[in-house]
């Protein structure tokens, strides 16, 4: 059965146990969200586009202080201290919410800072969760296995929905923060068993992951900031995830528009609806497809690939502007995004240095990424107020945003394949001959 499933998943025989270990950790803190986030969507019918709008410029600057402060800490605590700490602080804040609401103390601002809490956790949680998976595998392991670990993550998402789609009506939003809390403690005991892995049933004694027998990084906290707005590598990712971010961001609003006449518990339940859809197409392409893309077609091509699919999906909606085919379009994305665009996105950061991924890392996933929200929130919101576009102008704007994405990807993915792939050197680029200056 092992080897069935090794051969089958393109696994050697000797990962199998850190990929299962990482497989349990991503499925249940996504399982922990996706029970979170149709509560959380639910609220989101009750504001304007301006008010929403509001909700997630107070998210970035929410999650530009915590990654301030994680920059921070991580240069003084051991790693494999702060992921437990992430974790455990986050399940205490959402029993703290459940006590909340339990005590009758729930009210408009409590939901909005509840929406602004889970914002925030939706990406530090997984951020933290990649950082460690891209310093346990090597490059050339990343491209068979973050496909089958990023399956664990889809798997989870379906969990999470389903559970919400049963228990939501019967059991209530509330109680549902219990789950999510007990969820995230599981992969405490799970970070030193996997780093106990990587230098032995791994084979990368030179991983860059050594933070959790003891390094430290350096001790300004703002150094992911300043290496990120100095490297041409990492400053391409963050393009790359500005423009998913539009893609997010314009559907989103337009979904949301619809639910606006549901009572709070429907609305998770259609949210929920959408996640278990999205979630179980995606899972299939992670499991067979992506690593398959990854090792046969290149990262390139891979990176590429969704944003191409949503250039076709936003002229569909420009020709059919109604729910259906903006529902549909946002099952391709996040799908997408979820089995292809996020494994290999994760792939480009095997190629940096520890301080890079630790810290500079987290900035781009949840600074950049909330900072993408914020703009094109408002983007979003002067096109329908200011200049009166409804669906097919939005669309329209949209598709052309999805062919820069493409350029990008296939950019950053020709970086990641070229044979003497650095984060210094662009594909292109003459390979610096010994004595040339560039010793």
């Amino acid at each position: 059965m092992s080897k069935l499933l090794c051969d089958l998943l393109k696994v050697e025989p000797h990962e199998l146990k850190a990929t299962i270990l990482s497989f349990v950790w991503v499925f249940t803190v996504m399982a922990a969200y996706f029970i979170l986030r149709p509560v959380r969507d639910s609220f989101s019918s009750d504001w304007t586009d301006a008010e929403l709008s509001w909700l997630w410029t107070s998210t970035f600057v929410f999650s530009a202080l915590a990654v301030s402060l994680y920059g921070a800490v991580i240069s003084h605590i051991r790693f494999r201290i702060i992921v437990p700490v992430i974790y455990g602080f986050f399940a205490l804040a959402f029993l703290g919410f459940f006590v909340i609401g339990k005590t009758g103390g729930a009210s408009d601002l409590v939901n909005r800072v509840y929406y602004v809490w889970v914002s925030v956790f939706a990406l530090f949680h997984l951020s933290v969760f990649w950082t460690f998976m891209s310093g346990l595998y090597n490059k050339e392991q990343s491209k068979r296995l973050f496909g089958v670990i990023a399956t664990g993550a889809i798997l989870g998402t379906v969990a999470g929905p389903l559970a919400v789609e049963l228990f939501i009506v019967d059991v209530g939003s509330l109680n549902m923060l219990l789950v999510s809390a007990v969820l995230l403690l599981v992969p405490i005991p799970i970070v030193g068993q996997l780093d106990g892995l990587r230098s032995t049933a791994l084979g990368n004694p030179d991983g860059q992951s050594d933070l959790l027998r003891g390094s430290k990084l350096g001790v300004n906290p703002f150094s992911g900031f300043t290496r990120l707005v100095s490297s041409p590598y990492l400053l391409w990712i963050a393009a790359f995830i500005l423009l998913y971010v539009t893609m997010n961001t314009f559907l989103y609003y337009e979904i949301r528009k619809v639910f606006a006449d549901l009572d709070r518990d429907l609305r998770a339940q259609a949210w929920a609806r959408i996640d278990l859809a999205v979630n179980l197409l995606a899972a299939f392409t992670a499991l067979f497809a992506t690593s398959r893309f990854a090792t046969r077609l290149g990262v390139a091509t891979t990176l590429a690939l969704v944003p191409l699919i949503m250039v076709a999906g936003w002229i569909v909606v420009a020709v059919s502007p109604v729910l259906a085919s903006v529902v549909g379009v946002q099952i391709v994305r996040r799908a997408g995004n979820y089995a292809v665009t996020r494994p290999a996105r994760e792939m480009l950061f095997t190629l940096v240095d520890s301080e890079t991924r630790f810290k500079s890392k987290p900035v781009i996933d949840t600074v950049v990424y909330r900072g993408g929200d914020v703009a094109t929130a408002w983007f979003y919101t002067m096109l329908t107020t200011v200049f009166g576009m409804g669906l097919t102008g939005i669309a329209i704007v949209a598709a052309a945003i999805a062919g820069v994405w493409a350029a990008v990807g296939a950019y950053l993915g020709r970086w990641f394949d070229s044979d003497a792939a650095t984060p210094d050197r662009a594909p292109g680029a003459a390979v610096p001959e010994p004595g040339d200056g560039a010793r």
